[in-house]
């Protein structure tokens, strides 16, 4: 008598929705092989320091004098810059993913039990961490060049923009690379973020702009970022509206790269 054996077609979802180190590990050495894009994460927020920032070395920040112990303020437009690189660097990472699609690696993953979140998840920690080397080489910019503050405003100030920039903008750029054609989605996701860095107050106060301007940066999602990674060298203390600014923005972007990779790969 011959025994039938059932078969499940049913796939097994590993932990965590499949994600894991060697999948994070390949995106990494992927990101650290585009030599063209590194150099740009490095070079250009350190050289916007220079411009920018590097002549305002003496000028006080608050009504403290630098010899004093008071701050500089090429160190609030230091912090800037590293925020802006970050996010220039995140989303570059995040918009690689239109490249995938065009050659089709995006529906090659479809064929895997990897979960679309756990995919998002890995790029966007890929990209926070390419996105770490441009705010550390603007520090190290600045540190070389008389920037002086406390241990705690360095490192508080460093993980904000770090954690909070590269994690919300690598997820935009996600959002676009699944959004927009491969030809089309660099150039279009450089001319969003000038356009936010501006509007967000990285490149111009938003104290000094127009009464309707300060009241639309208020909802970008770079005046959060630009807010709390400034708040230890200005002391205006934890600010709960620019907190939920950023919580709010991340959410949507992820959400958003989520629903995108559903839909690029259902016909799989």
């Amino acid at each position: 008598m011959t025994t039938v054996t059932a078969i499940s077609l049913e796939r097994k979802v590993p932990p965590f929705g499949g994600f894991n180190m060697r999948f994070l590990a390949i995106e990494l050495k992927r990101r650290f092989r585009n030599y063209r894009t590194l150099a740009f994460t490095v070079v250009f927020p350190v050289a916007m320091y220079f411009m920018v920032g590097y002549p305002n070395r003496n000028t006080p920040l608050t009504g403290e004098p630098i010899s004093a112990g008071g701050l500089s303020v090429a160190a609030y437009i230091m912090v800037s810059m590293a925020v802006y690189g970050a996010m220039m660097s995140a989303t570059a990472s995040g918009a690689a993913v239109a490249v995938e699609r065009s050659l089709g690696w995006s529906r090659q993953l479809r064929l895997t039990p990897l979960n679309p979140v756990a995919a998002v998840a890995t790029k966007v920690i890929a990209g926070m961490l390419f996105g770490l080397i441009a705010i550390v080489a603007t520090y190290l910019g600045g540190a070389l060049t008389g920037v002086h503050m406390s241990w705690s405003q360095w490192l508080v100030s460093g993980l904000v923009a770090w954690l909070l920039g590269a994690a919300v903008f690598t997820a935009l750029g996600l959002m676009m690379g699944y959004l927009v054609p491969g030809e089309n989605a660099m150039q279009l996701t450089s001319l969003v973020i000038v356009f936010l860095a501006f509007l967000g107050g990285l490149f111009y106060p938003v104290n000094m702009m127009p009464q309707v301007l300060q009241d639309v940066a208020a909802w970008t999602p770079v005046f959060g970022i630009g807010e709390l990674s400034r708040a230890p060298l200005t002391g205006d203390g934890f600010d709960l509206g620019a907190l939920l600014n950023v919580l709010l923005w991340l959410a949507l972007f992820v959400l958003g790269t989520a629903l995108l990779f559903r839909r690029d790969t259902k016909r799989v």
